[in-house]
């Protein structure tokens, strides 16, 4: 019978009850594994059998020999890999065999770096006594990452909402173009940049009569109708407004090629002059516009420009409606371009400039 004192415990239960421990015979082999240290030092290498070829004792310092751990039975041990990672051990060395030249059992835990060794070894808590504090310790992890994910999709959440609020903060919700803040956004910050650009206001000729004649759904369709024309008209980068009613603002940055813009305004009184089919009747409109670049301003001046284009497009309107005209700081400008007849073929190229008013392209 053992001693009183003594207690037999076989090894599956030794396995059990402690994961990480270590049988280190008196020469410094390990005679056996638990599964967990197993597990994370991978199968036994027969070049490195012994506990000091695994690890570095790091504290104490003066434990470098399995009689040191003996003499040392009962101490804190930090330990280290020698391989990558270099993970860090907490253990502790007790003497098991009988007498001074017995066996060593050295049980290991992580301490501190639980957490990223479990993340590296891909362990779970079936790899832990079910009293280990890292069981607990995995579970606020795990907990906290749950948290962490749940609070970063909240976050994506608000964001977007945020971004979709200020989407239709700066959206015309009828058309679907970017609305009156939007434009100021724009101009605001083209004019900051002392960025090079035209501006193009678009009034929509007998649109009243739609209004008038069809109702105001109708009216709501044409402008609908009015907005994919406008966008068909203009580049990716071009800002197309709906300034209110039935007024538009096309914002072209980096160009102020009179001749193209020309041809862009021709475009657009041709397209919106096509019949738009409403219900089982079509309506007609047309369009007249007033232009102006920031060449002639010194720096972009969008108030004064907008100024400006709005009494080219009025000169326009005076002049036979269905037409555009350049205008510019000089008024007289604009008062020679809207003088210009209409051109009667769509395809004619415009030619433009401050003495020759723009005529449809």
């Amino acid at each position: 019978m053992p001693p009183s004192d003594c207690l037999q415990i076989d090894r599956a239960r030794l396995d059990q009850l402690m994961p990480m421990h270590l049988v280190v015979a008196p020469c410094g082999s390990i005679r056996h594994m638990a599964p967990t240290i197993r597990r994370i030092l991978g199968p036994p290498d027969p070049a490195r059998t012994r506990i000091f070829d695994l690890f570095e004792i790091r504290r104490p310092r003066e434990a470098r020999c399995t009689g040191d751990l003996r003499r040392l039975a009962g101490v804190t041990l930090g330990l280290r890999l020698k391989e990558r990672p270099g993970t860090t051990f907490k253990g502790l060395a007790v003497p098991v065999g009988p007498g001074a030249r017995g066996d060593l059992l050295v049980n290991l835990g992580f301490g501190i770096s639980a957490v990223d060794a479990v993340g590296h070894y891909r362990l779970t808590a079936s790899d832990f006594a079910p009293t280990d504090a890292t069981v607990e310790l995995l579970y606020l992890a795990e907990a906290n990452r749950a948290v962490l994910t749940e609070s970063r999709n909240l976050n994506r959440r608000l964001q977007g909402a945020m971004i979709a609020a200020e989407e239709q903060a700066f959206t015309d919700t009828l058309t679907g173009l970017k609305n009156r803040r939007a434009m100021e956004h724009i101009l605001t910050r083209l004019a900051g940049a002392e960025a090079d650009f035209a501006l193009m206001l678009v009034d929509l000729d007998f649109f009243k009569q739609v209004n008038d004649g069809f109702g105001h759904a109708a009216g709501d369709h044409v402008l609908q109708s009015v907005a994919r024309t406008l966008i068909s008209a203009t580049r990716a980068q071009d800002a197309v407004v709906r300034a209110g009613g039935d007024e538009f603002v096309l914002i072209f940055p980096g160009l102020t090629d009179r001749e193209r813009l020309a041809r862009i305004a021709g475009r657009i009184i041709e397209g919106l002059e096509k019949p738009i089919a409403v219900e089982r009747t079509t309506c007609r409109i047309s369009a007249s516009i007033g232009i102006v670049t920031t060449a002639g301003y010194g720096h972009p001046d969008p108030e004064a420009m907008l100024r400006d284009a709005d009494a080219a497009l009025y000169a326009s309107k005076h002049a036979g409606r269905a037409r555009f005209a350049f205008g510019g700081p000089d008024a007289a400008q604009t008062r020679e371009a809207a003088g210009e007849e209409r051109a009667t073929h769509a395809g004619d190229n415009a030619r433009a400039d401050q003495a020759a008013p723009g005529r449809r392209a």
